[in-house]
């Protein structure tokens, strides 16, 4: 008699703990300072359009490949409601480094700093480089670890489709 409200515990979480009627998981809220000092909020980002969240380090030569196909990518649809944080995971032992190698390499799109990796672990970003689309109501609807070139052609298509929506 005990198994039975256990069941029912378990089947009502089952049921009731569906993320989506799509079967998306919703991306976890955060806040993390950009490179001026500035806090962040991701759900205050959200509602216009797809948002890329790029995992990386100023040590990451893969990372470092992947931003510079990234910048191409922001600068043909950040006018169109797109929006991508490169979240720099550099620790206190590099953190200093990451805003002159932003300056160096012209990045345009926002950079925040997670050096703590508590972004990082909410994402489940176990190494780097780690991507994240998220869609203009916050949910998942893509992610991918690590970085070998023409990997940027699947994040270009999921972002041209959101945006043409």
């Amino acid at each position: 008699m005990k198994l039975i409200p256990l069941l029912l515990i378990v089947f009502s979480s089952i049921v009731f703990a569906q993320p989506d009627p799509d079967g998306l998981r919703k991306g976890p809220n955060f806040k993390v300072e950009n490179l001026e000092g500035d806090i962040i909020e991701l759900n205050k980002e959200l509602g216009e359009g797809p948002i890329l969240l790029s995992f990386w380090a100023t040590w990451c030569k893969p990372c470092i490949e992947e931003l510079g196909e990234y910048k191409k990518i922001f600068k043909e649809f950040n006018d169109k409601g797109f929006k991508m944080f490169a979240i720099s995971t550099d620790d206190e032992r590099t953190v200093a480094k990451v805003k002159p190698f932003v300056k160096s390499k012209n990045y345009d799109f926002p950079v925040l700093l997670d050096t703590n990796s508590d972004v990082a672990r909410l994402y489940y970003a176990q190494a780097m480089p780690f991507s994240v689309i998220l869609n203009k109501e916050g949910y998942i609807v893509y992610s991918h670890l690590g970085y070998m070139r023409g990997d940027e052609l699947k994040v270009r298509e999921k972002i041209s489709e959101m945006v043409n929506q």
